[in-house]
């Protein structure tokens, strides 16, 4: 009896120059993805094609970026073209602020490659520009501003690392507000309408990970009701992401400070999430920034 061979799978890694496709590009090689770097989109369709017809490649991506002036049209044409033939390549966005890029290309000594005869930050803007709608479309938006290298491969490798994985994977981070939101956040959850144990003077030291500040924060008027409705919530928009083949979600739950009630409130939703069967990631974001 014969076995079919396993199903093509391929993801596209793009974004701003200088947020990390590079990164991202090693990272998907040491998870067994055949990576080509720097493909024009045009070529997307003959790389699928030959990597249908592989023996041992089933997992394949390429980093495409906007060196090419037609690179929108290029590129929408190859996903057509590609979604014509019942391939739907899972799409990374990476992006980073503009004050970290400008850093960046400082620190390599090297121009953007839409800066021409202007300034670095002319070439960013226009890069943002033109792959604004790009972002829109992708499934998975990692903004890297504040990510190390190791941070980076933990994100990829839950988005990736799993072969042929169908089911939700969860980030989920607990922020400041005072510090700013989280900008690849896509659910945004304020738990500033909770009593801030900041204020309670033999829980002031501690943090949402431990017991005590835990149990103040989850034993407050309204916030099994909040938790309970909104992981309710979480799995109804899970199920619609999944069904339309976007499977990274990140969920951002802030606090004051980032510190008590963010913190628990995030290892408590992580909990629930992880037991209705999500892949499930934490990040403190701000704990122990002040």
């Amino acid at each position: 009896m014969t076995t079919s061979p396993p199903r093509l799978e391929l993801a596209i890694i793009t974004g701003l120059s200088g947020a990390g496709r590079s990164t991202a590009a090693k990272c998907l090689e040491d998870l067994g993805w055949f990576v080509v770097d720097n493909l024009p989109p045009a070529l997307l369709t003959t790389m699928a094609e030959l990597g249908s017809r592989s023996q041992g490649v089933n997992r394949i991506a390429a980093v495409v970026d906007v060196r090419g002036r037609a690179f929108f049209s290029d590129l929408r044409a190859s996903l057509d073209a590609l979604d014509a033939r019942g391939v739907r390549p899972r799409v990374l966005f990476l992006e980073a602020s503009d004050e970290v890029l400008v850093r960046r290309f400082d620190h390599v000594r090297r121009p953007h490659p839409l800066q021409g005869d202007d300034r670095l930050v002319d070439g960013i803007h226009r890069e943002r520009t033109l792959l604004i709608e790009l972002r829109g479309e992708s499934d998975l938006v990692l903004d890297t501003s504040d990510l190390n290298v190791h941070e980076l491969r933990a994100k990829i490798d839950a988005a990736f690392g799993e072969p042929g994985g169908k089911r939700l994977h969860a980030t989920v981070v607990s922020f400041g507000y005072k510090y700013g939101l989280p900008l690849d956040a896509d659910l945004v959850v304020d738990c500033r309408f909770l009593p801030n144990p900041h204020w309670v003077d033999e829980l002031r030291p501690f943090t949402g990970k431990d017991q005590a500040v835990r149990d103040y924060v989850l034993g407050r008027a309204g916030a099994e009701e909040f938790l309970a409705r909104y992981s309710s919530l979480l799995g109804l928009v899970g199920v619609g992401y999944v069904r339309e083949g976007k499977r990274y979600v990140t969920l951002a739950v802030g606090c004051t400070g980032g510190k008590h009630r963010s913190v628990a409130m995030a290892e408590e939703f992580a909990r629930r999430l992880a037991s209705d069967g999500v892949g499930v990631q934490v990040v403190h974001r701000d704990l122990g920034r002040e």
